[in-house]
């Protein structure tokens, strides 16, 4: 007799209600399609529940003892973890005031009781694939950032690299008050700006001494494949300039594309500025670490060629001489104490 394949739920929904009935007739409507219901009376078990299995999408009564329906969705939203998750505030609130708090709270739809069980059931089918191409997305990213640590490994020399990397350039994002979306396209960018050279043999990646003509131009090429890996990800849109760029010079000298002046972009720049410190400081195949003060002295020079702009570097070496990275302990050790 053949074993009964269970059948796959249709997705996972948490409703939240301090009313039974409530409870139980959205659960009706929403086992039909074939959903996972999962319920809770109040917002902190909501948020237990959230936290410990997080749910495709959720349905949260507005007017709940204890916390909020429009703080339990500031909450969510709020926290990495479960900010992507649709929240659907439900009330028979009809104030313009009310829905500009859950607007305000991060709400991202609103159901106005006594709810229709189609309107329902249109409303979580639409969020569920919202969610699941989110999801999608982010399995992408992932990926890529795994591959792209995969190539940090290839190299002792360069161990921690990319994290060094993330906490130097966002330190000097934040620093000069960039918004948050370019700053988390810098924390990207650290790990991601190498990825293309999962593309460079290894006797070229490797190679204690200088490289050839032929073999410099095999290396040249990383930041276009890596640009071209990162593909079409909308999370990594404001990346790909950084992956493809942060080897340009001001004056023009820098590959792949010769950028010169302000067609450099800005997150290049500085992930260029931070990426040359960091092989300043830190051992390579080709020599030994050398003292902060080295590194400042590299980067100055670099900035008397016309390879980088004046106030990122001195900003950037302010922020290591006033011991404003010293809280990265271990991570940026070879860099500080020059």
């Amino acid at each position: 007799m053949p074993v009964p394949v269970p059948t796959p739920s249709a997705g996972c929904i948490l409703v939240v209600d301090d009313v039974p009935a409530n409870l139980e007739l959205f659960a009706a409507f929403l086992v039909k399609d074939g959903y996972e219901v999962r319920t809770a009376t109040g917002g902190e078990a909501a948020l237990e529940i959230v936290q410990h299995d997080p749910p495709d999408v959720v349905l949260l009564d507005i007017v709940m003892p204890g916390l909020s329906g429009f703080e339990v969705c500031r909450q969510l939203k709020q926290s990495p973890a479960t900010r992507l998750i649709p929240v659907v505030l439900v009330t028979a609130l009809q104030e313009r005031a009310d829905r500009i708090r859950g607007i305000e709270a991060g709400a991202d739809d609103f159901l106005t009781k006594p709810v229709n069980s189609h309107e329902l059931r249109a409303r979580v089918r639409s969020l569920v694939r919202l969610k699941r191409f989110t999801d999608e997305l982010d399995s992408a990213e992932a990926v890529i950032l795994s591959l792209a640590l995969t190539v940090e490994a290839r190299d002792r020399y360069t161990d921690g690299h990319c994290l060094r990397l993330s906490e130097y350039a966002t330190a000097l994002g934040r620093s000069l008050r960039l918004p948050d979306e370019d700053v988390a396209a810098l924390r990207r960018g650290a790990f991601l700006h190498d990825l293309g050279k999962i593309g460079v043999p290894d006797a070229i990646l490797l190679k204690p001494g200088p490289l050839t003509a032929e073999e410099r131009a095999i290396m040249q090429e990383h930041p276009v494949v890596g640009e071209r890996l990162c593909g079409e990800l909308r999370v990594l849109r404001r990346v790909r300039p950084i992956v493809r760029s942060h080897h340009e010079h001001l004056d023009g000298s820098g590959y792949p594309d010769r950028l010169v002046a302000t067609d450099v972009p800005l997150l290049a720049q500085i992930m260029g500025i931070v990426d040359c410190y960091d092989a300043v400081t830190t051992a390579r195949p080709y020599k030994g670490a050398w003292p902060a003060e080295r590194g400042f002295e590299t980067l100055r020079e670099e900035v008397r060629v016309g390879w980088r702009q004046h106030d990122l570097v001195e900003h950037f070496i302010e922020l290591i001489r006033t011991g404003a990275l010293e809280d990265l302990g271990w991570r940026v050790r070879p860099a500080y104490r020059g």
